[in-house]
């Protein structure tokens, strides 16, 4: 027999021996319930586990708050629990109950993930770690985990272990105490999304607040003041409207033809809210509006965005039961206490179908703004905002208006754009020509359906269909957020992560 063959299966006879009598997994996976043991001084395997269920959204803030706690002891370890999928199968408990006969859950690295803490900014945060550390004078052991529908967990967790359960019980307590007055959402721009495994299971996502000034927002005089003054200006005087018993939360409804200004109206709105937490819900997001109407009580003041509200109507295909959504959206607004800094905002484009709702719901929506297609003075004023920089004369913006009667800001927007167009195909400056080019060519007859899918009366029957770009993270829609035809000119949204 060759020698080096010979070697081979004496090796392969003393692995398989080693196999058999299991003392390769004592050597490895011993070591969770020892570390565990050893840190608290008392039979880990004999404890009660306590768990804590965090919801995705707050993830973030539960890993900053651990890292927090944890520092707090100077000598505190941060670890990883090996073992395959096993341990994204299994419970904390489950593991030291197993690792008494079959050890199988070594200590290794922690796994982390990156989170979004704001538009621009991220945290890499603890996806699977084990915290060891002492709090109020005792040892505490922490499994911290992310929410992971893959493995079945809909939720993050905190999974803790003390000598006692008082102990691990009086953790938690501060945990949730300090939860409560803190969160990297306070004071943002989100939007809510779906998930892949459904609403339960996703997160958000940060915008960058919109820099949007009084004159970017071309609407008949005094009513941007009108709506601004309801939604935002309130808050300002929340003292003496609490002094004479008088409630702070307000609905407000925008409502008009798609591209006339309802989104940008918000983003205005945004703008003008400091400090405000803004929740945006648009589309299948819009099954989230408890927990957004939850969101928005802890994170005060806050504002609601809830877009395109037509479209739940009647639709009980998003909804838990033989209502449609929109109920549970008004519900929820009736639900906030009467202190509660909350505007809640909808838009529409077919308020024919949100008028039999909200006369079930009365007194949610307090007030309602029509958006017009936009007269004579606003389609001068539309064609100067989106022509800044471009050396129009003033005789051929007023022109130009004046032969689009019954189009919208969006039309306004594509009519400057095709001017820019037409002069960059002739190899010349942009002039007027090319904007009384622009203003021939889309007012032609064959160029009904273009205007109509602008939102423009002048487009043919019909109000033109629901054109305009919900917020980002909505699938399902038409018009990308800063792309769509109500978010150009100079202060275009661009989403963060």
């Amino acid at each position: 027999m060759d020698e080096n063959l010979g070697k081979f299966i004496d090796n392969f006879a003393e692995l398989v021996q080693l196999a058999q009598s299991g003392q390769h997994r004592v050597q490895s996976g011993i070591q969770l319930l020892r570390t565990l043991t050893d840190h608290l001084a008392v039979p880990a395997e004999s404890l009660s586990v306590v768990v804590e269920e965090i919801p995705p959204h707050r993830f973030v803030d539960a890993d900053i708050l651990m890292a927090e706690l944890a520092a707090e002891d100077t000598d505190f370890r941060l670890l990883g629990v090996g073992g395959g999928d096993q341990r994204h199968h299994q419970s904390l408990s489950d593991m030291l109950q197993q690792s008494q006969f079959f050890p199988q859950f070594p200590i290794s690295q922690p796994d982390f993930t990156n989170l979004a803490v704001g538009p621009d900014e991220q945290r890499q945060a603890v996806a699977l770690g084990l915290w060891l550390f002492s709090h109020a004078g005792g040892p505490v052991a922490v499994l911290q985990r992310d929410a992971n529908p893959r493995y079945g967990r809909q939720s993050a967790s905190l999974e803790v272990l003390a000598g006692d359960t008082g102990h691990a019980a009086g953790f938690l307590s501060e945990f949730r105490r300090r939860m409560q007055h803190r969160s990297v959402l306070k004071g943002q721009v989100i939007s809510l999304v779906m998930g892949e495994y459904g609403p339960s299971a996703a997160g958000v996502t940060f915008h960058a607040r919109p820099a949007l000034s009084a004159s970017d927002v071309i609407l008949p005089e005094g009513l941007l003041q009108k709506v601004s003054d309801h939604a935002v200006g309130i808050a300002r005087h929340r003292d003496s409207l609490n002094h004479y018993g008088q409630h702070l939360k307000r609905g407000i409804l925008l409502y008009g033809k798609p591209g006339t200004g309802k989104t940008h109206t918000v983003r205005y709105l945004l703008s003008q809210s400091e400090g405000a937490t803004a929740i945006l819900l648009s589309g299948g997001s819009l099954a989230r509006i408890s927990e957004a109407a939850t969101m928005a009580r802890a994170l005060q003041p806050s504002i609601v965005v809830l877009e395109d509200c037509d479209l739940i109507a009647e639709d009980r295909s998003f909804g838990h039961g033989p209502q449609p959504l929109l109920f549970e959206v008004l519900d929820a607004m009736d639900g906030l206490d009467n202190d509660a800094d909350v505007a809640f905002v909808l838009t529409t484009n077919r308020v024919d179908m949100l008028e039999r709702a909200l006369a079930q719901r009365p007194g949610r929506v307090d007030l309602a703004v029509d958006i017009p297609l936009p007269a004579l003075a606003e389609r001068v004023g539309l064609v100067e905002l989106y022509a800044r920089g471009i050396p129009f004369s003033a005789e051929a913006v007023h022109d130009a208006a004046a032969r689009t009667e019954g189009t919208t800001a969006s039309f306004a927007r594509e009519l400057v754009r095709r001017a820019v167009v037409a002069a960059a195909l002739d190899g010349t400056p942009v002039g007027d020509s090319h904007l009384a080019q622009a203003v021939e060519g889309l007012m032609a007859d064959g160029e009904a359906l273009t205007r109509s899918l602008l939102g423009s009366a002048t487009g043919g029957e019909g109000d033109g269909g629901g054109v305009g770009g919900p917020f980002p993270g909505a699938p399902g829609f038409a018009g990308p957020f800063p792309g769509g035809p109500e978010f150009g000119g100079p202060a275009a949204f661009h989403p963060g992560s």
